[in-house]
């Protein structure tokens, strides 16, 4: 048996319970065991990450979150589950889809600049103005001319807002490419996340080592000191998401911190600032 069955489940009453019965049944429970205490750190981070939010609006800081990171690195499943229960009045996603003709003609970060926060905000970038080191010129959506102009000043930018105390945390996660390739595949086979998968995700595996080298340049780059990179490991989405989320939280020191009783230090086998000689999964 793989399953509890609904009388099992009506004759359980508390967790040890559950374990008597599997035991009993020959019933695998280390998966329900695993996604049980998933959900149960979720809940708890999600607490601390709502008294975090309401610390920031008294506070009016300004906080933007960036999430890089290949195809199906868990990129938006992770915005999600951050956004899930935070005031919306105070909080906002930015995906934005490609420039148009006028944006075009623009200063690269001008459309980016109208979404940073306003005083009290958190906005999450899913994708970001490093579009420019790693998608479009891997996918040739700008010239070398653009890219180069752009690497440089890109750290010039930043520090602008490091100096105006816009605190920028930068994500990049990695995922192999094996895990990516599953990714593709469940997608195309999953009626409802087949939207997911489009023709660029293809050229994803087909350019991988062209990814990871404009990946390296914009590491080698734009890593500084006033807003580094922290590379998150993505081959299981699920840690991803809470070993991020305990990262956030470890780099603030807000009212009611810790009152969740979980635990706030991120993993570091999971969560690492960028350095050359750190073992990456996705080179």
């Amino acid at each position: 048996m793989t399953k509890y069955n609904s009388d099992q489940l009506a004759e359980a009453k508390t967790r040890k319970d559950l374990v008597t019965i599997a035991n009993k049944s020959n019933i695998k429970i280390e998966k329900y065991l695993r996604n049980a205490r998933y959900e149960f750190e979720l809940e708890k981070l999600q607490t601390e990450l709502v008294n975090l939010q309401q610390w920031i609006a008294r506070k009016k800081m300004r906080v933007v979150i960036i999430f890089e990171g290949r195809d199906a690195a868990g990129k938006g499943g992770s915005i999600k589950r951050y956004k899930e229960h935070l005031n919306p009045r105070s909080s906002r996603v930015v995906a934005l889809a490609k420039p148009t003709e006028v944006e075009r003609g623009q200063w690269y970060f001008r459309r980016y600049i109208k979404e940073l926060p306003n005083p009290g905000e958190i906005v999450f970038f899913d994708r970001s103005w490093y579009n420019r080191a790693v998608v479009e010129p891997v996918m040739g959506f700008c010239d070398e001319k653009q890219y180069q102009k752009f690497m440089v000043q890109v750290p010039e930018f930043e520090h602008l807002l490091y100096e105006d105390n816009v605190k920028v945390f930068k994500f990049w996660f990695s995922i192999s490419k094996e895990e990516q390739k599953k990714r593709f595949d469940a997608r195309l086979e999953n009626p409802l996340k087949r939207w997911k998968f489009s023709p660029v995700d293809l050229k994803g595996q087909e350019l991988w080592d062209s990814y990871t080298h404009y990946k390296e340049q914009m590491f080698n780059k734009t890593h500084t000191n006033f807003c580094p990179w922290t590379i998150v490991k993505t081959n299981n989405k699920k840690e991803a998401r809470l070993e991020s989320m305990r990262y956030i939280l470890s780099q603030f020191e807000y009212e009611g911190k810790g009152s969740s009783e979980i635990e706030l230090l991120p993993d570091p086998n999971i969560i690492t600032k960028y350095q050359r000689s750190a073992v990456q999964i996705d080179i």
